[in-house]
């Protein structure tokens, strides 16, 4: 992956994830340019630099995060940063990098900012994005994301799809709620099933750098429960379809 900086350096070299995680990890927070709004928690965005490189970044800190009945408290940002290892660790670079980090408010996630056209989201995208769609599908039930909105689903300049806003995901129970229902009851096309498999294996292997993070960021059981996610999918080879109770996030976008 490379991702252009932020304007107005528009003219700058691409950077690759491995920068831009450097620049999430060890960057100076220059700013908070504001509060995103429309975000469940307190969402910020802020400016960093690292080395003369500037670039944007979304700040969710831990003490800023809404209490959920059916989350544990304080575990939202953890949550932030499983997803993007989970979607590092099958190849498919749908979550943008994400590292856990001290901030002006104190520890949360820092995600790199995607800049895209608002007025892009799942709900206006057309069939060209169907590969793209079909990653994102499964990723979300792999993660048992609870809430996939239309809006969280982001076009870059470059036409790559990215999904944001992973709180709320990897419960141990049944929570997946998603606007992405288009390929209910279809054949996983050989190579994402590959991807999985291995995914599968990296978490298994005691060895795994991936499987000993997540173990630092999920319960037991969560682990459990997403291992038992992924082998549910290579066993029936298909992409699952809503099943009876709340199956779509509210409001859709």
């Amino acid at each position: 992956m490379t991702v252009k900086p932020p304007p107005p350096a528009g003219d700058s070299q691409p950077l690759t994830t491995g920068q831009v995680v450097e620049i999430l990890t060890r960057g100076a927070i220059e700013e908070e340019v504001g509060l995103l709004r429309g975000s469940s928690n307190y969402t910020f965005l802020v400016n960093l630099v690292l080395d003369d490189v500037r670039m944007s970044a979304v700040y969710k800190p831990r003490r800023g995060e809404r209490p959920l009945w059916a989350f544990p408290e304080d575990t939202l940002c953890l949550r932030e940063r499983a997803a993007w290892l989970t979607s590092q660790e099958l190849g498919w670079e749908l979550v943008p990098p994400t590292v856990l980090r001290e901030g002006s408010r104190g520890i949360g996630s820092l995600q790199f900012f995607i800049h895209h056209d608002p007025e892009q989201h799942y709900f206006t995208l057309d069939a060209a994005y169907a590969p793209q769609l079909m990653r994102l599908s499964l990723f979300d039930v792999v993660a048992n994301n609870a809430d996939r909105k239309g809006g969280h689903c982001l076009i870059d300049e470059s036409g790559h799809l990215w999904g944001i806003d992973h709180g709320i995901t990897f419960h141990e129970q049944h929570k997946l709620r998603t606007v992405i229902w288009d390929f209910a009851g279809q054949p996983i096309p050989t190579p994402l099933l590959e991807n999985l498999s291995a995914l599968d294996t990296s978490l298994a292997a005691a060895t795994s750098t991936f499987r000993r993070e997540m173990a630092t960021l999920l319960s037991r059981d969560e682990v459990r429960a997403l291992s038992a996610r992924i082998r549910h999918l290579l066993k029936t080879s298909v992409f699952p379809q809503p099943g009876p109770g709340q199956n779509y996030p509210w409001p859709p976008v």
